[in-house]
């Protein structure tokens, strides 16, 4: 039979030559189209009948387009021609072997926040898992089915109207599951670790388009590397996670403005509050940043500072005394249930910081201990550009991340494939330039800002090797700094990466293996 189909694929290229593709019969083509000649419509008519009904296709010149495919950070700006959105999780892998019979990439998307310079090589089709919204809690109430495109806020208001909750990300506005492929740090890490952590079992699609469950005991090796590695491995349509009793009835916030001869006092009481891995569990977040405000300082950047306690102002007071005894500009505070907590630091899905179609220039790192020398030297740079440079400036945030990481740390590190479990602070900067800037040296200058503050944090931690927390990575850090320097570590993921997905077709976010 496959000598007869060689004869008459033969004869009918002979007699097809002169043809344009779309003559050609179907059942006569390698590869029916390529991506110059990709088009929804033809998408439509070779792949609707063999998916669910409900599931939709379409390109740009849908009204649905521009929403279903602007990223986050237009410095990492996938080439998207057709926008499939499965209706069943089925449907993912008929979408992934039809997409291989065609010789056409395609990419995951939930909240698309992904930041990685590497996400500019695609051009193909996205797999847009919105859809996939569903939660629901299991009979023992111990854990959750999550769809792979529920995200944070959604997550968080769900099982907290039901009396739970379960590790997410700080920011509402972020997938779930895509910071969980990569760890996944959260405001619940100090109790129960990580989102990766938490992660009972999944459903992935690989990049033949096999479906498979993944879990301690079916295919563990994989699981392993989902947990901290998972972009480069598979599509999760679903997982099962650990959910707990949500405990307090309410949170306590307190958020502070500081001018920047507070510096040297704020950081060593920060030092002091984290204790190098000793902060108080209940003390789930403080996050802080450098920034411009004009309406305080219109020519020195600022510190603004957020804490996140998990119970009431009094049991807060005496862990947030060493702040209050430091003058501030502005400070508010109050109580209220976990899910409004979000909003008070500014990052609900209505935040600035949530809405799509930015240009952001961004460096990480990750620390133990805050090297105050090295964040005075970061904060008199940021002074000096808001001189040379304002317009630059006007865009620049430097954040600090700080958690409690007690049940981070509890886990092996050994266990998944998540690398840095010793770092307790990670540190981001973003500089947010015009959506569509066209100012080269403007954003030369901006990448090479971003450069020295990363060079700061990593200088003022000697003896430690750079680190960067894959879901915060530019995509130009090497291979080492986003999955670990251990060799054996190393060795293994790309062992996994032949077994399971041999062609690479998950290569698109910050590669394990380089196309």
């Amino acid at each position: 039979m496959r000598i007869l189909i060689s004869l008459l694929y033969g004869l009918a290229v002979s007699r097809l030559v002169a043809s344009t593709p779309a003559d050609i019969p179907h059942v006569f083509q390698s590869s029916p189209f390529t991506r110059q000649h990709l088009s929804s419509a033809l998408v439509q008519r070779e792949l609707g009948s063999v998916v669910s009904s409900k599931t939709t296709i379409f390109g740009p010149d849908d009204e649905r387009y521009k929403n279903a495919t602007e990223p986050w950070n237009t410095v990492a700006s996938p080439r998207i021609q057709v926008v499939i959105q499965p209706d069943e999780e089925v449907d993912v892998s008929t979408i992934v072997q039809y997409c291989n019979d065609n010789s056409l990439p395609f990419l995951a998307r939930n909240r698309a926040h992904g930041g990685a310079s590497t996400l500019n090589s695609f051009n193909g089709v996205q797999i847009d898992l919105s859809p996939f919204s569903n939660i629901s809690i299991t009979p023992s109430g111990k854990s959750a089915w999550f769809g792979g495109g529920v995200y944070d806020g959604q997550a968080v208001a769900y099982l907290w109207e039901r009396g739970y909750v379960t590790p997410t990300g700080a920011c509402d506005c972020v997938s779930m599951m895509g910071p969980g492929l990569g760890g996944g740090h959260g405001r619940l890490e100090g109790l129960y670790g990580m989102i990766s952590d938490n992660i009972l079992q999944l459903n992935v699609v690989l990049g033949n388009g096999t479906a498979i469950t993944v879990n301690s005991t079916s295919h563990a090796d994989l699981f392993w590397a989902m947990k901290g590695a998972g972009h480069n491995f598979g599509i999760v349509t679903s997982f099962e996670s650990k959910i707990y009793p949500r405990g307090p009835e309410t949170w306590h916030y307190h958020n502070y403005v500081w001018g920047g001869e507070k510096l040297e006092v704020l950081f060593e009481a920060l030092n002091a509050l984290h204790g190098n891995g000793s902060t108080p569990v209940d003390m789930a977040q403080n996050w802080g940043s450098f920034f411009m405000n004009s309406t305080l300082d219109a020519h020195n950047p600022l510190i603004q500072w957020s804490f996140a306690y998990r119970g009431s102002v009094e049991q807060a007071a005496p862990l947030l005394a060493p702040f209050n005894a430091i003058p501030s500009l502005s400070d508010e505070f109050g109580d209220l249930p976990y899910p409004g907590i979000a909003a008070t630091q500014g990052l609900d899905t209505d935040s600035i910081v949530c809405q799509h179609g930015n240009r952001i220039i961004s460096a990480t790192a990750g620390l133990q201990v805050y090297n105050v020398t090295a964040e005075r030297q970061i904060f008199e740079s940021f002074r000096r550009r808001i001189q040379s440079h304002p317009q630059l400036a006007a865009g620049g945030v430097i954040e600090h991340d700080g958690y409690s990481t007690a049940a981070v740390t509890a886990y092996d590190s050994a266990d998944s494939a998540y690398p840095f479990r010793s770092d307790h602070h990670l540190m981001l900067i973003n500089i947010a330039l015009a959506p569509n800037n066209t100012d080269s040296e403007l954003e030369r200058n901006a990448w090479e800002w971003a450069a020295e503050v990363r060079d700061l944090w990593n200088a003022g931690q000697p003896g430690r090797k750079a680190h960067a927390y894959v879901n915060y990575a530019n995509g130009m850090e090497s291979l080492e700094e986003k999955y670990g320097h251990e060799i054996w570590r190393l060795k293994r993921l790309r062992a996994l990466k032949e077994r399971y997905d041999p062609d690479n077709r998950f290569r698109f976010y910050n590669p394990i293996v380089q196309p």
